[in-house]
């Protein structure tokens, strides 16, 4: 039988590629539009995207087996934590066996996503327009720099570069160095640039986070994390708070700042080699910056360094170019999907991987993607508008309680959020036994959903 509806997914990263199985699985006719020339998007190094941030010496920082797609274990041989390569191949692999590629068009940018008459008209780069019942984002959001705002006070003399353009310590051989930030790639950066640079890497940061290894007690750091699940966030928050002080102690002790929150609260940086080079004094903590003065950098403590380079480690912004404000308001950041998925306005826009995990992000799309197509196929119904916006309005509430103002409408708990995507398809499909309305092709602007 012919596909009952037709649905574009934008990106074949991760998230877009798991879209686009579970799309297929559910007999929904899919078009998947791909800026770059294979599948992987981040992951792909050397893509014709020019998007992806990957780098030789970056490793997953989840285990393989917390970051596996369900339905496509990862290799038993494989070492615990692969390889931003080994990732990528991953993905082409995943993408082969269950014949997604034929289903991409490559080297093809969206320029808008616009709602039409009957559905959804996609515009290309080309001008190429094509229509849709339904459309699923999945553009990624690590891709657009975010840099400091507003900038530091003064002028810099020396070089200045964002972490998305790192691509080996080369650059940094017999250079000062300053990396700016606590996340996994400023730590990566700055054990890599440590290696070549002239004197100790300097690592600035304004606020602490919790430095987890990727090895407790023998195990992957994040293994407990499934057993530890059923607990309430703070009493998981004190236990692994115990076990991460009693392993490695805090970072205070390897002179970095405290950290904002407990563990859970705020994503903790994995990383061993990080203390290994703070300890040897190969690379040195420093806080926050005051101002930047020629070739030299003031601290908020009084001190000036001289440096030659300075690496912004400063994170990335969403970034959905293709929708206009109407969809996505002025900060996609603050954009309320119910379960993360569906648009509130309009649920034939769905969204897989708006969000940000306490744990692995593959597992997390998997989950979107076949919730999305459960609705897309007809085999899933929402629940009312209204009690979709007190979901969200319920979900955001206790991520303000737990993470603070910072992405708070992103924000997931890794394990719960999952138990709770296969509930939400077991909660639907009852609500169609019950009589509620399936997907249907959207109606025309204006008239009732």
């Amino acid at each position: 039988m012919p596909p009952s509806h037709r649905v574009a997914v934008i990106g074949a990263g991760a998230a877009g590629l798991a879209a686009t199985k579970a799309l297929l699985d559910e007999g929904v006719g899919v078009v998947t539009y791909e800026q770059g020339d294979r599948p992987g998007g981040l992951w792909a190094r050397d893509n014709a995207s020019g998007l992806s941030p990957a780098y030789p010496s970056l490793h997953l920082n989840t285990s393989k087996g917390r970051t596996e797609f369900a339905d496509f274990p990862m290799p038993r041989q494989w070492p615990d934590y692969p390889s931003a390569d080994l990732m990528a191949g991953y993905l082409v692999d995943y993408s082969a066996e269950f014949g997604l590629t034929g289903h991409i068009r490559f080297r093809t940018a969206v320029a808008s996503v616009e709602r039409a008459e009957d559905g959804w008209t996609v515009t290309t780069g080309t001008g190429e327009k094509d229509r849709y019942d339904a459309v699923v984002v999945a553009n990624g959001h690590n891709w657009q720099p975010s840099w400091p705002e507003p900038a530091y006070p003064g002028s810099f003399d020396g070089r200045q570069t964002h972490a998305h353009d790192y691509r080996g310590p080369e650059v940094f051989r017999d250079r000062r160095v300053l990396v700016v930030g606590m996340g996994n790639s400023a730590m990566d950066i700055a054990v890599d640039a440590s290696n070549v640079a002239r004197g100790p890497v300097l690592l600035s940061a304004r606020r602490g986070v919790h430095i987890v290894p990727k090895y407790l007690f023998g195990r992957p750091s994040d293994a407990t994390g499934g057993a530890l699940a059923v607990l309430p966030w703070r009493v998981r928050q004190r236990v692994a708070g115990t076990m991460l002080r009693l392993a490695v102690g805090t970072p205070q002790r390897y002179g970095l700042p405290a950290p904002e929150g407990g563990l859970f609260q705020n994503h903790p940086t994995i990383s061993d080699t990080i203390l290994h080079r703070l300890t040897h004094g190969e690379v040195a903590a420093r806080p926050g910056i005051e101002r930047l003065a020629g070739d030299t950098v003031v601290f908020t403590d009084g001190r000036s360094e001289p440096v030659d380079v300075i690496v912004w480690a400063t994170g990335y912004r969403v970034h959905i170019p293709f929708l206009s404000a109407r969809w996505v308001g002025d900060d996609p950041e603050r954009l309320p999907l119910y379960q993360r998925v569906f648009h509130l306005e309009d649920p034939s826009l769905a969204f897989v991987g708006l969000m940000q995990s306490t744990g692995a992000a593959l597992p997390v799309v998997e989950a979107q993607a076949k919730l999305a197509a459960a609705w897309f196929s007809g085999g899933y119904a929402l629940p009312a508008p209204q009690e979709q916006r007190r979901a969200v309005d319920r979900a955001l509430r206790a991520a303000v309680a737990r993470w603070g103002d910072r992405r708070p409408q992103m924000r997931i708990d890794f394990d719960r959020y999952l138990v709770g995507v296969a509930r939400e398809i077991a909660a639907g499909r009852a609500r169609l036994r019950r009589g509620a309305r399936p997907f249907t092709a959207p109606a025309p602007e204006g008239s009732p959903v």
